[in-house]
């Protein structure tokens, strides 16, 4: 087996996931009487991609910062993606369309790998995790609209325990638990925080 944290390695790991195996992930995990409040909800279709870059033993997932102009989640550390639009064929589909959209990165340069199974958000949406690695060469051009910054995080810092903080804060009066993962001045959390978590357990656990 190659370098734990390459892209080779990545690729063997998600070859061995199974994201069919009925389970679904979201914030019910650390939030158990969250269930019944989210199997009541008329939940949204979203796609989400997971970007791993290949640089050889040391690979860096791209993340995003959203615009602070955004209605909801504005501000926030999160993978490219949106919407599952009625014209997008499938949820690899859309999370592609929407990377390219965002962050101009075009799939002539994304080998999609795999995918997680289902995140279900208490903000209302069922969110695929789409798996890829990306080939180096790329060019972003970021949309002003959506996204202010596009950066990139070691991998190995990511599937590091270490770097995983359970905090909480009251919503809703009721104490809510979720994932942070400061990386610098970027503080990811949330929903994001919370795919990364799985990725985690899933793959390198």
């Amino acid at each position: 087996m190659g370098h734990r944290f390459s892209a080779s390695d990545f690729r063997d790991r998600v070859r061995r996931l199974s994201a069919a195996d009925g389970s679904v992930d979201g914030d019910h995990t650390l939030n158990p009487d969250m269930q019944e409040l989210l199997a009541q909800m008329k939940l949204r279709d979203a796609a989400v991609l997971i970007p791993v870059v290949d640089y050889g033993d040391h690979t860096r997932m791209i993340l995003t910062k959203r615009t602070e102009k955004l209605r909801s989640h504005s501000g926030q550390i999160s993978f490219p993606g949106g919407r599952i639009d009625a014209t997008d064929p499938t949820p690899e589909f859309a999370a592609m369309r929407e990377a390219e959209e965002e962050i101009g990165l075009t799939p002539d340069y994304v080998d999609v790998v795999g995918r997680m199974p289902d995140y279900v958000s208490g903000s209302g949406f069922r969110i695929a995790p789409i798996l890829a690695v990306v080939r180096p060469g790329f060019s972003l051009k970021i949309n002003e609209d959506e996204v202010d910054d596009a950066f990139e995080v070691p991998l190995g810092f990511l599937m590091d325990p270490a770097n995983h903080n359970r905090e909480s804060r009251i919503w809703q009066n009721r104490e809510r638990y979720f994932y942070t993962m400061p990386f610098g001045e970027r503080y990811i959390w949330g929903i994001t925080a919370g795919i990364i978590r799985n990725l985690y357990e899933r793959l390198y656990a």
